[in-house]
Parts: structure tokens; C-alpha cells; sequence
């Protein structure tokens, strides 16, 4: 008896299956192999197995169906300002997972203005380098002139407290202003400015989007600024400068080469330690040895040809018979590999006792 006739099948269009109880089934012939059981116990069987099956296929129907919700909520983003190539609509972090337009319109309003600050900060940076400074007096009752005020970090121990208050007024009153001026637009204030104000729809929006990638650049900048600044005293600050460095003690060292100088991005020589690092530099020395072999023996039997004979009389493999990469290491015959591991082992204990 199978499980269609045992449960009532949905009606379709073209079909129509009577319901039928299980007391009216189980009255069915003897041939009925789910009726011989005196006490049920093969219809429960079945039951339970129809509801398990009937469990798996709604469970892989509901995570189909979170899928498709979560790419429908994320695509609701993707024709938006600041979708560009090669990353697309790039969220890592999952911020607009939700799919919540307000909560994705609050951000980036806040990616904008820190954006348009980081561009300011960058400029403000750069500026007095190349220009130089005011001339004149920044606070004459104290004696402060502009070219007393450091570029970067060290200006902050420098401007007076005046200077300090008078610049969060001015913060707040962009804050105040924004509040009142501003647009459904995230990142729109009200701000016409002449020569970039436009009404053309097409050179608004790659105006726009250059802003927002502008910003986004100059975030990253001001942050490398201020790290450098940090470490060296100065936005363009020499690394040599940074004296607390612990990679100092391998600076002179062989493979401290022009543009990178000491590179070390994982950060494994920080301890300073300098036995671990002579270990390190030998094992990268053989690796580039290796490597080197390595590459000529896939450059070389391409271009120049291979050895005339056989590699093996015994098995009859001559040199034509190997391949070049990967697929000779199935051909090389066992002694082959035997002599391999010698030349290997030789090495490695001349390497020792010498």
C-alpha cells in the first residue's frame, strides 16, 4: 500500500483523490501489507516517515525562501550611490542586512559628512606644506603667530582654548544649519555652490557618486596620516624617525630593499628576537632555492627539449615518456623516487656538518 493511499492528495486542476480514512483503508484485502499488523504499528511507521519527509522538504523550502528574502531586501541598495566596480554593492560587516531603507539612509548621510570632513582634514594637511602658513598672529594676547602652529597632531597642544571654542561654534551652528536646510537626499543640505550645482540629473549623480568615493579615499588617507603623524612625528615624517620601532634591529639586514624597505606585514619579527629571525631567513633562503629548480624545471624541457634514452631500461620509461608538472610524479618509477630522497638527505647533512 503506498503513501498516496494512504493520505489524502491535494486537488489539482486535472485531479481529483478522494480522502480516505485509515479505518477505511486498513479495511482493504489482505494483501495489504500496512493492514497485517494487528496493533497499527506499520501505519504509524509510515506516518511518521510522510512527516519527516514532509518536515525536510518545508525546512529546505524555508531556507530557500530566507535566501531569496535576504538577496530581495539586499538588492533594494544596489542602484545606489556608491555601487561601483569592481566591488559592487560591497557591505561586509552585513549593516544592510535588514534591508531597512531609513537605517541605510541615516548611513549614508553619516558616510558623506565623514566623507566631506576627511577631504578637509586631508587638504588641511597637505596645504601648509606646499603653500606655507597665515602670516600674522593667530592669538595676539598670547603671542601665538600661525607659524607657531605645528602641521598635524602637534597642533592640537597648540591652539588656545579660545581657538578651540571657537571652532566647535562653528561645528555646531553646520549641525544646526543642516537640520533645517536639509533634503530626503541623504548627504543634500541645501548647498548650491557655483560651478558644481547642476539641474542635469546625469551630472548630478556622477557628481555625487565621485564625492562619495572621493570621501571614502579620503577616510583612508587622513587615517594613514594620522598614523604616520603618530609614529613619526609627521604626516610625511621619515620611518627612520620612528626610533621606538622593533623591526630597527633588522633594518640593515639582506632583502631591505627600495620601495619597502624592511616588509614585514605579519608582524613576525616584532619580538626582536634575533636567533628566530636568522632561523626564518634561512628557511626562506633554501624555499627561494627550491622555487628557483623548481621554476627551471617547468621552464626548461619546453623550451629546451628533454634528455635522449630511457630513464628506466628496466620498466622501459624513456625521458619522452614523462611529462612536464604534476603528471610526471605518476610516472617517475619507485627507485627514481629513492634516488630523489638520497640527493635530498645528502644535502640536508652536508648542510649540517659543514
Amino acid at each position: 500500500m503506498s503513501l498516496h493511499s494512504t493520505f489524502a492528495v491535494p486537488q489539482t486542476s486535472n485531479q481529483r483523490v478522494p480522502a480516505r480514512s485509515p479505518a477505511g483503508q486498513l479495511a482493504q484485502s489482505e494483501g495489504n501489507t500496512f493492514a497485517k499488523g494487528s496493533d497499527g504499528t506499520e501505519l504509524m511507521v509510515a506516518a511518521v516517515t510522510a512527516t519527516g519527509a514532509a518536515g525536510v522538504v518545508g525546512w529546505k523550502r524555508t531556507r530557500q525562501t530566507k535566501a531569496r528574502y535576504h538577496a530581495m531586501r539586499l538588492r533594494a541598495f544596489e542602484n545606489e550611490l556608491g555601487v561601483q566596480e569592481p566591488l559592487g554593492f560591497w557591505d561586509p560587516l552585513g549593516l544592510s542586512a535588514d534591508g531597512n531603507v531609513e537605517r541605510f539612509k541615516r548611513r549614508r548621510e553619516t558616510e558623506i559628512k565623514h566623507g566631506r570632513i576627511s577631504m578637509l582634514a586631508t587638504m588641511g594637511y597637505m596645504t601648509p606644506e606646499f603653500t606655507g602658513k597665515f602670516p600674522g598672529y593667530l592669538s595676539p594676547s598670547q603671542d601665538l603667530r600661525f607659524a607657531d602652529i605645528p602641521n598635524g597632531l602637534g597642533a592640537i597642544s597648540k591652539v588656545p582654548l579660545a581657538g578651540w571654542i571657537q571652532i566647535f561654534l562653528y561645528a555646531a551652528f553646520c549641525e544646526v544649519s543642516a537640520m533645517r536646510t536639509r533634503s530626503d537626499q541623504p548627504g543634500d543640505l541645501g548647498f548650491n555652490p557655483p560651478l558644481l550645482a547642476t539641474k542635469d540629473p546625469e551630472v548630478l549623480n556622477r557628481r555625487r557618486a565621485s564625492e562619495l568615493a572621493n570621501g571614502r579615499l579620503a577616510m583612508m588617507a587622513i587615517m594613514g596620516m594620522f598614523l604616520q603623524d603618530g609614529l613619526t612625528g609627521s604626516a610625511w615624517g621619515d620611518w627612520a624617525s620612528y626610533t621606538d620601532s622593533p623591526l630597527r634591529a633588522f633594518e640593515s639586514e639582506l632583502g631591505v630593499q627600495a620601495p619597502v624597505g624592511f616588509w614585514d606585514p605579519l608582524g613576525l619579527a616584532k619580538d626582536g628576537d634575533v636567533d628566530t629571525f636568522k632561523r626564518r631567513r634561512e628557511t626562506e633562503l633554501k624555499h627561494g632555492r627550491i622555487s628557483m629548480l623548481a621554476a627551471m624545471g617547468y621552464i626548461t624541457p619546453e623550451v629546451a627539449g628533454k634528455f635522449p634514452g630511457m630513464l628506466s631500461p628496466t620498466q622501459g620509461i624513456s625521458f619522452q615518456d614523462v611529462p612536464n608538472g604534476l603528471k610526471a610524479l605518476s610516472v617517475v618509477p619507485a627507485a627514481g623516487w629513492f634516488q630523489i630522497l638520497q640527493v635530498v638527505t645528502v644535502r640536508r647533512c652536508s648542510s649540517v656538518c659543514l
